[in-house]
């Protein structure tokens, strides 16, 4: 199993949570009940799964396709080491993982 790690917006909360190898962060946080859309689910159509991948930990992820840096440019408090959950599938090199949810999202399910 991953050790995961979500961070709230305002780095009050944290909630650490054990998944699969294969799982992908986006579905890892719905289940975990992080206040992530993923409005398209994992199309990478949208940008309502924007993370903010911990320092230590941003190296350690593939780098981000064309696709995905065009959609992170729409999404609200991007900064230097934003994700798109849907695009970071979990190995055992990325144990430990720590994202923060970003300041600006907004939550259409209601969740």
């Amino acid at each position: 199993m991953i050790l995961v790690r979500f961070v709230s917006a305002d780095g009050e909360s944290v909630s650490e949570v054990e998944a699969a190898p294969g799982a992908r962060l986006l579905d890892v946080a719905q289940a975990d009940g992080q206040p992530l859309e993923g409005t398209c689910e994992g199309q990478m159509a949208c940008s309502t799964c924007h993370v903010h991948v911990a320092r230590e930990d941003f190296d350690r992820l593939p780098p981000a396709s064309e696709m995905e840096e065009d959609l992170l440019d729409l999404a609200a408090d991007v900064g230097r080491r934003s994700r798109l959950a849907c695009q970071i599938w979990l190995t055992e090199a990325l144990g430990g993982l720590t994202v923060r949810m970003p300041g600006g999202v907004r939550d259409m399910l209601g969740r």
